[in-house]
């Protein structure tokens, strides 16, 4: 069976919120995958040619038919071979994300060549590869002396590079079958139904799907991140660096606007932003952000900022900081808890029907003449 694109609408951030503007596979696939009535868009035929929207998609999304980015992982280490190739061991190399990258280069005792050959320069495919190989490398210089090398001279496979391939694909024939990620299976068996490849597939917001969208997720490339960083050494200071140049995670503040509405902790999809009980704090743990955007999308007071530069110390040293706190206070009228400011402690609910009431008792009395 060909290899096929599959896409889970509950993990997308624009399943979330009609706000987000999050556009990643779009732009990474060259819009083979675009973006139509909210959600993303292809045809049924779309295979490896789609792989760029899985590497690129910060929740996982997307997934090939096939190949799970997760058992490469851990094949790849068990393998002598420190070549990735589309002609070896992954069907492109646009599958891994930044983030796989960088926890490859840090888990291998030795270094990790990434084969670019077989793909042409200028092309967009081109471009979103490279662009993942210099940005961990970049964040790799920070905090280790590690380096993924890279080859662009078309060659053939040596015999023994063949061999491993077989093994390699084996192996992970076998993990498939016994221990393939949840739900991939299911997945692979819808697109196995489909007659024509070049009908639209498009996604259905049903109940299944809604009830799974308001779980919080921490995508599996971000635990193997959490796992192999554990186990790097520390480096003998840490960096900052500037926001613009590191796309999977942030930091945060939150200024004087913030109206503790609590859509932006609500809807994070990993749970990066949480308050407690009370709902009198917003915090934030910035290993667990994905740089989804979304919670800057909804905040409708544009409270919520990015850090203009990003700690490397949270790589080993993750912090969960509060961002602002607020003051909780029972109304008056209606005895329910509300985020109190200054003045009469009367919630805005109750604020809006006084409001509205006096301005009904008002209107009625020019209705009967009493006043102009």
């Amino acid at each position: 069976m060909s290899t096929k694109l599959i896409f889970d609408a509950a993990k997308c951030v624009r399943s979330h919120s009609k706000m987000s503007r999050c556009r990643l596979c779009e732009h990474a696939t060259d819009k083979r995958v675009y973006i139509e009535d909210q959600l993303p868009v292809f045809t049924k035929g779309t295979g490896v040619e789609g792989a760029a929207a899985v590497g690129a998609c910060p929740v996982e999304a997307f997934s090939l038919s096939d190949f799970s980015a997760t058992e490469f992982f851990f094949s790849f280490l068990e393998s002598p071979v420190r070549l990735v190739s589309s002609k070896l061991n992954v069907p492109c190399l646009s599958v891994l994300s930044v983030e796989h990258l960088i926890a490859l280069t840090l888990a291998s005792e030795e270094p990790i060549t990434l084969d670019i050959a077989a793909y042409d320069p200028g092309t967009n495919l081109y471009e979103v590869i490279v662009s993942r190989i210099e940005e961990a490398n970049f964040v790799l210089e920070s905090i280790s002396h590690k380096r993924l090398q890279i080859n662009d001279t078309p060659s053939d496979l040596s015999k023994e590079e063949a061999d491993e391939k077989n093994d390699v694909s084996e192996r992970r024939a076998f993990l498939r079958k016994s221990a393939s990620l949840e739900g991939i299976a299911a997945h692979k068996r819808t697109f196995d139904e489909a007659v024509e490849s070049d009908e639209l597939f498009e996604s259905r917001l049903d109940t299944e799907t809604i009830a799974r969208i308001k779980q919080k997720q921490i995508p599996d490339k971000r635990k193997i991140l959490f796992s192999v960083l554990k186990h790097t050494p520390k480096p003998e200071t840490y960096e900052v660096l500037a926001e613009e140049d590191i796309s999977f995670v942030s930091q945060k503040y939150v200024d004087e606007n913030c109206t503790n509405c609590q859509i932006c902790y609500r809807i994070c999809p990993t749970g990066a932003l949480s308050s407690d009980a009370k709902f009198s704090l917003i915090s934030f743990d910035a290993m667990l952000c994905v740089k989804c955007r979304l919670c800057h999308d909804v905040c409708e007071p544009d409270a919520l900022h990015l850090q203009p530069g990003f700690e490397t110390k949270e790589f080993f040293e993750p912090t969960h900081r509060t961002l602002a706190t607020f003051t909780i206070k029972r109304c008056h009228e209606c005895g329910n808890p509300f985020t109190y400011f200054e003045g009469e402690i009367v919630c805005p609910r109750c604020k809006i029907e006084e409001e509205e009431a006096l301005f009904l008792h008002q209107n009625a009395k020019k209705m009967r003449g009493e006043i102009k």
